[in-house]
């Protein structure tokens, strides 16, 4: 048969699929594999886009054999099948994975193993979709703060979530980092001092006030779970990249990161 164009193993299989919860909020993803690592990409009403990084290290064996490998996947059935061992592993128990890709109208091979029994899984893959380019570069980053994670989710946990926004105000002076919303009972403040024991980084050069759909926002708490740290930022556009860290059981690092459009403009007399 045709030679694998992507290969890839991992002792343990939680470390793929608990990013890949961490982005799964439609049933399809587009896959990117590069020599540096696989990139999966989940999208939204052309408003959210939200991209899960697995790095070429993380892996016991990570094998690209052209510049870069793309397919779209079925989410859901990918996680089903990394998951079919069960998701609570005893302790001391994990699933081995080998992934295997011969090219555009191949399936993806799972090969999965646990203690001794081995299941093998083929997955449709489909033709890419033209991706959304939230052409978010570093350079044009406005205001940046990185934050410790349980910060937020105290935050989004008492979000009232029958507001339809989440206005974000980021500013060199008071109120430095507040979150607002809009709800039926009123509105309500959530504000951060910069020199707050959450606040690992704070770099904000002018005031910016921006709103995003709670309803997009409300995927990304599923990465915010599983974070120790998040960094926020915007742009001049008022676009927001919420980008998590999050670490692994064996204590190494990958990022899942999450664009959002802002919400129409903002009449001055609602500010």
């Amino acid at each position: 048969g045709e030679p694998y164009v992507l290969t890839a193993s991992l002792d343990n299989a939680r470390h793929l699929s608990s990013l890949l919860r961490a982005v799964h909020f439609q049933d399809h993803a587009t896959c990117f594999a590069m020599a540096n690592g696989l990139r999966v990409t989940v999208e939204d009403a052309k408003c959210i886009q939200a991209n899960a990084f697995i790095q070429a290290e993380i892996f016991q064996e990570f094998a690209v054999q052209e510049e870069s490998v793309t397919f779209r996947i079925n989410l859901s059935v990918l996680l089903d099948c990394l998951t079919i061992f069960g998701t609570s592993s005893l302790p001391g128990t994990s699933t081995a994975l080998r992934m295997c890709y011969r090219g555009y109208g191949y399936p993806l091979m799972l090969f999965l193993e646990e203690g001794g029994v081995v299941t093998v899984c083929k997955i449709n893959t489909q033709e890419p979709d033209q991706l959304l380019d939230f052409d978010f570069c570093s350079t044009k980053v406005v205001n940046k703060i990185i934050l410790q994670s349980e910060g937020l989710r105290e935050a989004f946990a008492e979000l009232d979530m029958t507001s339809e926004v989440l206005q974000i105000t980021m500013s060199p002076d008071k109120p430095y980092f507040r979150l607002s919303t809009f709800g039926n009972a009123g509105s309500a403040h959530l504000d951060y001092p910069r020199d707050s024991d959450l606040m690992e980084t704070f770099h904000c050069n002018q005031t910016q006030t921006n709103r995003y759909k709670i309803s997009l926002l409300k995927p990304s708490t599923k990465a915010l779970a599983l974070s120790c740290k998040v960094s926020i930022r915007t742009d001049a556009q008022g676009f927001l990249s919420l980008q998590y860290m999050i670490r692994n059981e064996d204590g190494q690092i990958c990022f899942v990161e999450y664009y959002c459009c802002p919400d129409e403009d903002i009449t001055e007399a609602e500010m």
